[in-house]
């Protein structure tokens, strides 16, 4: 193979471990997280959206919903599932200030979680009573969850990983 050849060659493997088919590159997961999970904890300030309630500069570990409509802090991270002592899986869920009223004002408030383990046909409802606010939100088993996230008309998505207590 020519010098010409190998340069070609080492240039298609280098890009080829530097990118992902079909996606764009996914941020970092949890430990533990399934591949594919788009679940991304942070842990730097809050939206001022969704800061209410925070003294300072406050750093609390938090996901974004897919739209960025909803944020969900975490409490007693990483969640848990079988916790037998500690923190619950308290989740704080801060909705972003809706720029035009309601679509469906007869829409109820109520956060409503339709929860999805990865890769199976597991599914879990959960409801926050009023709307996003602060909630304990339990699962059945550990994995990563895929949640379709609909209160007072409006939707977003999100990933969470539950690990085994």
């Amino acid at each position: 193979m020519s010098s010409w050849g190998r340069v070609l060659l080492g240039s298609v493997v280098l890009l080829a471990g530097c990118t992902t088919a079909g996606r764009s590159a996914t941020p970092a997961t949890p430990a533990g997280a399934p591949i594919g999970c788009a679940a991304r904890v942070e842990t730097g300030r809050l939206p001022d959206w969704a800061d209410a309630g925070f003294s300072g500069d406050a750093r609390v570990p938090h996901v974004f919903g897919a739209k960025g409509e909803i944020v969900g802090v975490l409490f007693g991270q990483p969640l848990t599932v079988g916790r037998t002592e500690g923190p619950n899986n308290k989740i704080l869920w801060v909705a972003r200030p809706a720029a035009t009223p309601s679509p469906d004002p007869s829409a109820p408030a109520t956060l409503v979680i339709t929860a999805t383990l990865d890769g199976t046909t597991t599914r879990a409802t959960r409801e926050v009573a009023g709307g996003p606010g602060p909630s304990i939100i339990d699962l059945p088993q550990a994995g990563c969850w895929h949640l379709d996230l609909r209160w007072s008309g409006r939707t977003d998505t999100m990933d969470l990983v539950y690990v085994r207590g």
